[in-house]
């Protein structure tokens, strides 16, 4: 007579067989939930980064449409020193925060330097008899180089504004 024998611990071997094949199925199951999990962990932290990134630029992008909004104003109109505070107060606001800017320092510094250059245009003010035709050219000369550095500084100031939009996408 032929008997079959069990296993020490009481099971048979198909159910030690089903055992093992569901223990390796749990651990393959866990790895790939730990690598899906890092993944998202990874994700997490360059979306986190993105972020902060993002708001650092926050502040020097509101100021650069600020001052692209002031120097609009002043379009073709020959300005004196006076004309320039809003663009004065917006450039030390850049120049406070530039040192601390990272990757759009170099488009930062460039725009200060337009704005030094504009600012340095400024007209005297007009006299209250008549101009005489010599000082009316000079200073017809001098409005047009106003009106040449104050489109340096717009076109600088897009490029900063494009620069400030590419870092946020990434």
């Amino acid at each position: 007579m032929m008997t079959s024998t069990t296993l020490a611990i009481g099971t048979s071997a198909g159910t030690l067989a089903v055992t093992a094949c569901a223990a390796l199925l749990t651990g393959v199951l866990a790895t790939y939930t730990l690598l899906h999990h890092q993944q998202v962990f990874a994700w997490l932290q360059k979306v986190r980064h993105n972020d902060q990134a993002s708001a650092e630029l926050d502040n020097p992008d509101q100021w650069l449409a600020d001052l692209y909004k002031a120097q609009c104003r002043l379009t073709q109109k020959p300005c004196c020193i006076e004309d320039f505070e809003d663009i004065a107060q917006i450039t030390n606001m850049i120049k406070g925060v530039v040192d601390h800017t990272g990757a759009i320092r170099p488009d930062l510094t460039k725009i200060i330097e337009r704005v030094e250059e504009y600012l340095a245009t400024a007209l005297p003010e007009l006299p209250s008899s008549a101009v005489p035709p010599p000082e009316h050219r000079s200073r017809l000369a001098r409005a047009m180089k106003q009106e040449s550095a104050r489109i340096e500084l717009a076109r600088a100031v897009v490029a900063g504004q494009h620069q400030i939009t590419l870092l946020r996408r990434g």
